[in-house]
């Protein structure tokens, strides 16, 4: 993968972070893997300053950790974290859903009944990565309809340092069967008009998230089906 950058001060320094935020999300860097200037700088096309300047970037956001005179390694999310960052997307969410209920159009709730009949196959045919993906999407097409901006800002920053624990929980032996109903309902109150409904739905959703992360963690490797 390659992006083009030309120094510390360059606009597309930016995209460097976001090119390392996003292999960090895709599981290309493990947690407590080293990232190496020289590695990164060839693998992503750019300078060194403008690696390093992705870096402190990231650590800021906290996916990144800097450890002195040792670089900087992915930074590994505790199960305490975990938690704490899913009562947070617990609260916002939420927010999201009943927001998305107030101004969703024709097209938007087309779309979401077209998603949820695309979750309902995927767990009947036992397909739990596509199962995942749609899962993945149907909560971005919420936030991206509430109008949310904030709350997707915070979000999607959450996001980037609970992905490998989220595609742990889809990939769990019995997950999808709980959760299938679960954004089936979200998807019923928001289709409805009814705001109490979505946020109520949401916060049950993510409640039984955070109730399934202990017994996840004891887990060796995510469920494939397999």
């Amino acid at each position: 993968m390659a992006v083009t950058a030309r120094g510390a001060s360059d606009p597309a320094g930016p995209t460097v972070a976001d090119a390392i935020r996003r292999a960090i999300a895709d599981g290309d860097f493990a947690p407590n893997q080293r990232l190496v200037e020289a590695e990164l700088s060839e693998q992503f096309d750019a300078s060194r300053a403008t690696v390093r300047n992705a870096l402190v970037q990231l650590a800021s956001e906290g996916l990144v950790e800097r450890i002195q005179n040792r670089g900087a390694r992915v930074r590994a999310v505790s199960l305490g974290e975990a938690v704490e960052i899913t009562e947070v997307r617990m609260a916002l969410e939420s927010l999201c859903a009943a927001k998305a209920a107030e101004r969703a159009t024709e097209d938007d709730r087309a779309a979401l009944r077209d998603l949820g009949a695309a979750m309902k196959a995927a767990v009947a045919s036992g397909d739990v990565l596509g199962y995942s993906e749609l899962n993945r999407r149907l909560h971005a097409r919420l936030l991206a309809m509430s109008g949310q901006r904030t709350a997707c800002a915070v979000l999607e920053r959450l996001q980037g340092q609970n992905v490998r624990r989220q595609f742990r929980l889809a990939m769990h032996p019995g997950r999808p069967q709980v959760s299938l109903p679960q954004h089936l309902a979200v998807i019923d109150a928001v289709c409805a008009g009814r705001p109490d409904a979505a946020e109520a739905a949401m916060r049950a959703h993510l409640a039984s998230v955070i109730e399934a992360l202990p017994e996840v963690e004891k887990s060796p490797r995510p469920y494939t089906g397999a």
